[in-house]
């Protein structure tokens, strides 16, 4: 059975209790504490700014190390591409024990001032910060024109491979939700809970592609060549170029004025919520006026348009309660209103889909219903 959820004007197979508000998500002792989340220690120091320092924490690898551990780049190695450039499966030494081999993923990336810049961001926002929900960072290579990108290796893929129509293994319910919490946590964390005086990150460019998956199927985000430090104390955005954000997924004002601002990771959370609900990407709609060839202005056509109903994805066959279907239905609503101003904090992101899958604990399958 296929049911369906219209988007701003919720409506389930059964009325169940009174209207959803973000106030009723929350109990008495439900305020938000990242060290409760699960999170790692913030590092006390603040986030490095200046684009010529290089992180002690990295380790530095030869052109000819990367050549090595990954069979000169064969394309047998190739394990993704994007926008950044190539990712190959490689194996290093690992660095705790010279003696055992350990699997890493490299980053090419392309050659030009762009794909420069890119990797010099990646190397000094994962190169100073350390989370459980972030893909670590291992090292990097700065020879010439070769910059690469050495990080920890995850070895099922993207929740992008997964939510795919190709895939062999879809995602049940219960594990979306924890990639959904999983999600929210990383977000968080560079939203609020970085601490060390530093002013917070903007990912810009949040999508299910950029969600890696580990071993255990715990989710980390990764891919932070468009992030950008947030607004300083008593600003209400940072103004920029529009480059980083991907068709489908970036919030409306920003590719309209090319203000950031945190609200804008919220907006793309809810485009990534609405796609692990229907298990279908974004429907992308070009506008009259194209800024830039590279980057071409765009809506979504369904997020926040408060017409289209969100069908359930089928492969999930029924498998999950109404009650939490209906609850992260609301979540992304919220993440999805057009006013940035009214858009909800990650930390009250959080806390809401926190809400949501207590609920799917409490609620039979279905509401209790073959």
């Amino acid at each position: 059975m296929v049911f369906h959820f219209r988007c701003f004007s919720l409506v389930t197979a059964q009325d169940e209790g009174p209207p959803l508000s973000i106030e009723n998500f929350f109990t008495a002792d439900s305020a938000f504490d990242l060290r409760q989340s699960g999170s790692a220690s913030a590092p006390q120091r603040e986030y490095i700014t200046n684009p010529n320092v290089r992180s002690s924490n990295l380790t530095v690898f030869s052109l000819a190390d990367l050549i090595k551990a990954t069979n000169n780049f064969d394309k047998s190695s190739k394990i993704g591409e994007g926008g950044y450039g190539i990712v190959h499966k490689g194996v290093i030494k690992s660095l705790e024990n010279p003696t055992d081999d350990i699997c890493v993923a490299v980053k090419q990336g392309k050659r030009g001032q762009r794909g420069y810049r890119q990797w010099e961001t990646e190397v000094n926002i994962l190169g100073d910060i350390m989370h459980h929900n972030l893909v670590k960072l291992i090292g990097y290579c700065d020879d010439q024109n070769d910059w690469l990108l050495v990080y920890e290796y995850m070895p099922n893929g993207s929740v992008d491979d997964h939510l795919s129509a190709d895939s062999e293994t879809p995602l049940s319910w219960n594990r979306r939700l924890e990639i959904a919490l999983d999600a929210a946590i990383g977000l968080t964390y560079l939203h609020e809970g970085m601490g060390g005086g530093s002013q917070g990150i903007i990912f810009r460019d949040f999508k299910p592609s950029n969600s890696l998956l580990d071993k255990d199927w715990n989710a980390k985000l990764s891919d932070f060549g468009f992030a950008r430090e947030g607004p300083q104390e008593g600003q209400t955005h940072v103004s920029t170029s529009v480059l980083g954000g991907t068709k489908g997924y970036a919030a409306p004002e920003y590719v309209q004025t090319g203000r950031l601002r945190f609200s804008i990771d919220v907006w793309s959370y809810g485009v990534f919520l609405e796609e692990l609900i229907t298990g279908r990407r974004p429907i992308v709609k070009k506008t009259s006026v194209e800024k830039d060839p590279e980057c071409t202005s765009w809506i979504c056509c369904y997020a926040g348009a408060g017409k289209s109903k969100l069908t359930v994805d089928p492969r999930l066959e029924g498998t999950y309660s109404e009650r939490s279907m209906q609850k992260m239905c609301f979540v992304a609503e919220k993440c999805l209103v057009k006013d940035p101003r009214k858009r909800p904090t990650m930390s009250q992101v959080l806390q809401m889909v926190r809400e949501a899958i207590a609920s799917e604990s409490q609620q039979p399958v279905n509401g209790g219903r073959i």
